[in-house]
């Protein structure tokens, strides 16, 4: 990905570092050759002279940019699970990944951890990213999902014979998942995503308190992904499965829905972070009568909106690190809204517009192992920024509109926002 090869000076804005400190007033960032140079107050910046490329911040707010810990990117107008393995061809999902990874972009995205996708297409598209052949978020690129025989993954009924390639691997044991991790090992991925428990989208056979993997699967998983230095994570929502994945040595865990104490304190013991993903229910309640989902599944995802919210709260306020995103893509729930999540965490959930932010950027950064390179406007770090017409701590919902981003940063260079170059019109000759 380009590095900006100049001097900016962004000033006249309030600065939020991501460190989960007070905003800066009167604030100033340097960036010099894609990297911040300066961030404090105005009054004590260096002196910038005319050679210097000033951004008026218009009394806005500048802040790290965000980072989407649970990023479906060839998910698109999902209404079942039957539509991630057989809806669309392998070709045609590699181009609507380009188009949410754009979105994500300029929806203040700078960066994203692959929560799982179709096709492994997540390594070529973060490669595409990184070239600047595609405009998107810097990636931590996961592949095809493994899930257990019978999971909540493996709907195909056997009579059907239908292979699921496109989305998981099916697995029988813990040989069957030492193959798989060695299939994506190839593939090149970063991140192992797992099923070890089902979900209320599946209450007759694999609700939110089903196991779904065996410990043994799970261990070997772990044992496998770790010897090639791969990170492993995991769908979990009942009990025992978040307890199962962190015995078994799990580096992250999603949603962590249904957490008593004991597995709360294995989560702190061994300071994994948890990514809530919990719009989606909250989505799934509001919406989905709509897009045709039944009371049962609906009140499954009440009890998993309550509980999430109850087990987030918990781990931030025990000294536990949160992850922002998750499972956009369906219907009820699509790429572009991303930001609806930050708005929920504050006004549903009880965090502040800080906590919030802090773990949309800085932890976010940490879960994708890049926090030493961005995620926080600290001296020496990527200049990866958002630019927002508006004071975000009083109102955090701004971040929902992309229409209120003066800049989208990547390394200095303004990628979206209102201060981006328009992409060139092809002008067409006549003959």
């Amino acid at each position: 990905m380009k590095i900006a090869r100049n001097t900016t000076l962004i000033h006249h804005c309030s600065l939020i570092d991501g460190t989960g400190g007070p905003a800066v007033e009167d604030g100033a960032l340097l960036i010099r050759d894609g990297r911040i140079a300066f961030c404090g107050r105005m009054a004590d910046a260096p002196f910038a002279g005319p050679e210097v490329e000033r951004i008026d911040g218009m009394g806005g707010t500048l802040l790290p940019g965000l980072v989407e810990a649970h990023f479906h990117a060839t998910y698109f107008n999902i209404s079942a699970l039957e539509d991630l393995d057989i809806k669309y061809p392998v070709e045609y999902v590699s181009m609507l990944s380009s188009v949410n990874a754009r979105l994500a972009l300029e929806c203040g995205y700078t960066a994203a951890r692959s929560g799982g996708c179709l096709f492994n297409i997540d390594f070529w598209l973060k490669r595409a990213i990184d070239e600047d052949l595609i405009p998107g978020p810097r990636l931590a690129a996961s592949g095809r999902e493994i899930c257990s025989a019978g999971g909540l993954m493996d709907w195909n009924p056997e009579f059907r014979k239908i292979g699921m390639e496109g989305l998981v691997f099916i697995i029988n044991g813990a040989e069957d998942a030492r193959r798989a991790v060695r299939a994506l090992v190839k593939d090149g991925v970063e991140w192992v995503k797992t099923y070890p428990t089902g979900d209320a989208a599946s209450p007759d056979v694999n609700d939110h308190h089903t196991l779904c993997m065996t410990f043994d699967e799970m261990h070997a998983v772990v044992a496998t992904a770790h010897n090639h230095k791969l990170k492993v994570t995991g769908h979990c929502r009942a009990t025992q499965g978040i307890k199962n994945a962190l015995r078994a040595g799990y580096d992250a865990i999603e949603h962590g829905t249904f957490m008593d104490d004991e597995a709360l304190d294995l989560l702190l013991e061994r300071n994994v972070p948890c990514v809530p993903a919990l719009y989606f229910e909250k989505a799934s309640v509001e919406r989905g009568r709509e897009f045709g989902l039944s009371q049962l599944v609906i009140d499954g995802h009440q009890e998993t909106l309550e509980a999430g919210s109850e087990s987030a709260r918990r781990i931030l306020r025990s000294g536990g690190r949160l992850g922002m995103g998750g499972d956009y893509g369906f219907g009820w729930n699509p790429h572009g809204d991303y930001a609806r999540e930050l708005t929920f965490f504050v006004r549903d959930v009880g965090l502040t517009p800080l906590e919030v932010i802090s773990c949309a950027t800085k932890t976010g950064a940490e879960i994708m192992g890049c926090g030493t390179e961005f995620g926080t406007l600290e001296v020496g770090k990527l200049a990866d920024l958002l630019l927002v017409d508006g004071d975000v701590l009083a109102d955090i919902s701004l971040l929902e509109d992309r229409r209120n981003f003066l800049a989208v940063m990547q390394a200095g260079i303004i990628k979206a926002g209102r201060l981006a170059t328009p992409f060139p019109t092809v002008v067409r000759r006549e003959k």
